[in-house]
């Protein structure tokens, strides 16, 4: 059975569970979109943090994963960064969303990538590859970040530099943010790398701070525990590959319950979703 309208009538809208409007959607590739959403009104997370949103699927049931919030914890919609699946059971149809429609979104945030999970320091070192970095978008438009670090590093690899601008136009946005313009200047150093194609900066995160190279070229002393802190957000295998290299650096990972010098995201919405 089909709602149907009735003649000379708007058709019957059937609102989802938990329901909440796109207000704009951006293409940034062809395997990459961000859009906004409304808030709820009664919603309040902590910059970093992630939410369960979703459609409902072709079985009637809602189809939810796990979405970092990329817009900061003041801000009055919600902001996701996403993949292009094409045969993911998710992905393949948030694509193709627009402005008006709805999408669920279950009110209940969490995660590890918080300034609660880390221990004070001097420095945090933000590592993302891919859409992984949704946290840090929420992270580095957060005053509480520069209040509490004296200085942010945010180094972000992806195939090629067209996957990179999303990061690139939100990074060159802050510094003309009325909010927190004058806190990023100077404290934020953006460090974009690819690994498919040419360009100023090349290589894996792992590589480039096991070498020292991005340490050389941002002139900053080698990451050490009593002044640098890090988040890291990738695919799972980018994951284990960072922690490894932070730990030889004399790193340990904390928690909600336990801060310490660097936190993991394990929830990020990777291949397949």
């Amino acid at each position: 059975m089909t709602d149907a309208a009735t003649p000379g009538s708007a058709p019957k809208v059937k609102t989802l569970p938990d329901a909440q409007t796109v207000t704009q959607v951006t293409h940034w590739t062809d395997t990459l979109f961000s859009f906004r959403c409304t808030r709820p009104q009664s919603l309040r997370f902590r910059s970093g943090e992630f939410v369960m949103i979703g459609l409902m699927g072709d079985n009637g049931k809602p189809l939810l994963r796990a979405y970092s919030i990329a817009s900061p914890s003041w801000d009055d919609e919600l902001e996701f960064y996403s993949i292009k699946v094409p045969d993911g059971p998710l992905t393949s149809k948030l694509q193709h969303i627009e402005v008006g429609q709805e999408i669920i979104l279950r009110p209940k945030p969490v995660g590890t990538l918080v300034h609660d999970a880390l221990l004070p320091g001097k420095r945090v070192w933000f590592l993302a590859t891919g859409t992984g970095i949704a946290p840090f978008a929420s992270l580095m438009r957060d005053p509480e970040t520069y209040e509490k670090f004296e200085q942010v590093i945010m180094m972000h690899t992806c195939r090629t530099v067209a996957e990179l601008e999303y990061g690139r136009k939100l990074v060159e946005e802050l510094r003309d943010d009325p909010l927190i313009g004058e806190m990023v200047e100077g404290k934020l150093r953006y460090y974009p790398t690819t690994t498919r194609e040419d360009f100023h900066h090349t290589g894996r995160i792992t590589d480039n701070l096991s070498s020292g190279k991005v340490f050389a070229d941002l002139d900053l002393p080698r990451m050490n525990p009593d002044e640098d802190r890090a988040m890291v957000c990738g695919s799972l295998a980018f994951n284990l590959d960072v922690k490894e290299v932070l730990e030889g650096f004399g790193l340990r990972e904390g928690a909600n319950s336990e801060p310490r010098e660097y936190v993991v995201e394990k929830a990020f919405v990777g291949d397949g979703v």
